[in-house]
């Protein structure tokens, strides 16, 4: 301006006229321009998700007493056929081979745990048993929580609690406001029947929440119920979810206070839901349902593995655009129209998820499941070690399962900061979740990490 004012002074009154409306009319020009700037800025910020940061979580680890052998199980299994008149086909050597096959051969280790009332003749399968398992699991892990966080319950906005198979009224939501005295504003959420992939369908629904109930914390818990839902009888298709779940659950403390970002743990970028039950093998494949002698159990058909293989592969598809780079996307484009149009006998192109994702944790829903996503996806032994170690030495703890592997990858020191994990889970319905974190820091286990006592023994060699 004063550069303007010097070399107006020597210009005549219609050159300064000229200058002058120049002058005024590009200064409208920029403060348009910067008022579309700011608004568009702003729009833009406002309309942006808000980020979600894994403050921490902390997995319940079962008491020494309820560890539980093979030969545990099968001397259980024995002594209440002799007791029970009804189970005397289960004394059928055929039907007891495939049991203890099943049991051998499922990838548990020796150090898995049931519910001691399990093992009573006949078993205690009551509802105040049940509860007292639910209870003991969901307490320790909250409480556990709680106190590496120092976060105060009562700042806690958001309540979720999944458990598929049992849920009891009062909920188990409605059971943590109770025992924790949470704010009578809560929102509390109880999901059932949502099989195994319901932890990640829990967070999901956190972020969700977290977008619109500004500066809170989302408490998620994950668990399943055995005492309630073993099965005693002699159906195979029912006999085989005995030899894979066992005691365990989760609490994950999630937040969207930007005041948190620095002592999170991860940020939470990605959640992808796939849902194939329109169609009725899909939908049947998984049920729990009485056997022709009226007990109760969770019965698994021949179709699961295809079920399983065609849901997952929506998933992928649905996740790839997400997370990969584009010379990945550009490799499956080119594959997919060289099909398309030259050559349909052209195999498709499966593309590196190891370029986008640095660590896996698939659920560890039986060692076959876990062997064939290790094909498919391209994974080396060290990439599906976490889902290994945690079927053998908790068993398949439902929902919750995906938490325990994460706690296996920090507790061997390997999640350094930026890196990318991926939790993937299955469960009835048939459902197939995905969950993508990026690291905020180089992450260590938290106080009481399930593995700080075993850690050390893994991984371990399985001659199957």
């Amino acid at each position: 301006m004063a550069l303007v004012a010097i070399k107006a002074s020597s210009l005549n009154q219609e050159d300064f006229h000229n200058l002058w409306f120049h002058l005024q009319h590009n200064l409208l020009t920029l403060i348009i321009l910067s008022v579309v700037l700011t608004l568009g800025s702003i729009v833009y910020f406002v309309t942006q998700p808000r980020p979600v940061y894994l403050v921490d979580y902390s997995c319940h680890l079962p008491p020494p007493s309820q560890k539980v052998t093979v030969q545990k199980i099968i001397d259980s299994v024995n002594k209440n056929r002799e007791a029970d008149p009804s189970m005397s086909s289960l004394a059928a050597e055929s039907s007891l081979d495939f049991f203890v096959k099943v049991l051998e051969r499922s990838g548990l280790g020796d150090e898995t745990c049931a519910p001691e009332a399990l093992f009573n003749v006949p078993p205690l399968q009551t509802m105040a048993v049940a509860r007292e398992e639910t209870e003991n699991v969901i307490f320790d892990a909250i409480d556990n929580l709680l106190a590496n966080t120092k976060v105060n319950p009562r700042d806690i906005g958001i309540i979720i609690v999944n458990s598929s198979t049992f849920n009891p009224t009062p909920s188990l939501s409605a059971m943590v406001v109770n025992r924790y005295k949470l704010r009578s504003n809560i929102k509390s959420f109880n999901l059932g029947g949502m099989g195994c992939s319901a932890g990640v369908i829990a967070i999901d629904l956190a972020k969700d929440l977290l977008q619109v109930h500004k500066n809170t914390y989302a408490l998620v818990v994950s668990t399943e119920n055995i005492s309630r839902n073993m099965y005693i009888g002699d159906n195979r298709s029912m006999l085989v979810s005995n030899c894979l779940f066992r005691v365990g659950g989760a609490a994950i403390l999630l937040s969207n206070k930007s005041g948190d970002r620095r002592r999170s743990k991860y940020k939470l970028l990605h959640t992808v839901r796939t849902h194939t039950g329109a169609d009725d093998k899909s939908f049947r494949c998984v049920q729990q349902e009485d056997d022709e002698k009226g007990k109760t159990g969770v019965s698994l058909t021949k179709d699961i593995t295809s079920v399983a293989a065609r849901t997952i592969t929506k998933n992928i598809a649905t996740l790839g655009p997400l997370v990969l780079p584009v010379s990945e996307k550009l490799l499956f484009f080119r594959t997919y129209m060289r099909k398309k149009f030259f050559d349909d006998k052209i195999k498709h192109y499966v593309p590196n998820y190891k370029r986008a994702i640095d660590h896996f944790c698939i659920h560890p829903g039986g060692r076959a499941l876990i062997d064939e996503l290790e094909k498919n996806l391209g994974l080396s032994p060290m990439d599906v070690e976490p889902s290994r170690s945690t079927l053998h030495r908790f068993g398949n703890t439902s929902s919750s399962s995906i938490w325990y592997e994460l706690a296996y990858t920090e507790a061997k020191c390997r999640m350094k900061k930026g890196n990318k994990v991926w939790q993937i889970a299955l469960g009835s319905g048939f459902k197939c979740n995905s969950a993508v974190w990026v690291a905020l820091s180089n992450v260590k286990s938290s106080v009481k990490s399930p593995w700080e006592h075993c850690v050390a023994k893994y991984p371990v060699k399985l001659d199957l």
